[in-house]
């Protein structure tokens, strides 16, 4: 671990200390294991990338697309119907984690409420188990509201958490995609309302 990196941390870390919000050992390893890439089971890594190779391939070819739409940290246009489903279907089988981000109403906002819990992801990523990994942001909303108005929230917010984790940790912009998906892949579909539904999906792509 770097020296820049040391004292983002160390500074994360007296942030929380004033504010009383200290993550626990628990609370960022629980991200860290979660996003853990996984190992090959039952087969020797060489004939795991041969019979891989076309899917990965592919794969690498939707990420790309999301990196060039997210290359700048600023605003961009959602992704479209093809898109999501071309980045639901590359982060079937990917280590991934929700984490519940607080926004307030018809906001895509950063707030007090929210900071602690991007603070915690911010620290897991730059663990050396997941320091330069491909990370997506995707986005999710409960169904209350118009699919097209869920979808621009939703796509908002992972754009905000994208450029807050930028700014305060200097992840490289390359290296977080995000993406929009409204009430489309609801985590309670039996409770389209349920606040279960509003979350951030972290999603590690590498390979």
């Amino acid at each position: 671990m770097n020296r820049i990196t040391t004292l983002v941390i160390a500074g994360i870390m007296a942030l929380f200390t004033v504010s009383g919000t200290v993550p626990s050992h628990a609370q960022s390893s629980r991200i860290e294991e979660a996003l853990k890439p996984k190992q090959p089971a039952g087969q020797t890594r060489s004939l795991t990338r041969s019979l891989g190779a076309n899917s990965n391939a592919a794969d690498q070819q939707v990420l790309q697309k999301a990196r060039t739409r997210a290359i700048s940290i600023e605003a961009v246009a959602p992704a479209n119907r093809e898109e999501r489903a071309e980045i639901a279907k590359v982060i079937e089988d990917k280590p991934k984690v929700d984490i519940a981000i607080f926004f307030d109403y018809n906001s895509d906002v950063i707030g007090p409420k929210a900071v602690a819990a991007v603070n915690e992801l911010g620290v897991a990523l730059l663990s050396p188990t997941l320091k330069g990994s491909t990370i997506i942001l995707n986005g999710h909303t409960d169904a209350a509201g118009s699919p097209e108005y869920n979808l621009d929230l939703s796509h908002r917010r992972a754009q905000s958490v994208r450029k807050y984790l930028i700014q305060t940790f200097q992840i490289p912009p390359h290296q977080l995609l995000v993406a929009g998906f409204g009430f489309e892949r609801l985590k309670r579909p039996d409770q389209p309302l349920s606040g279960e539904n509003r979350r951030v999906e972290v999603v590690n792509a590498s390979n």
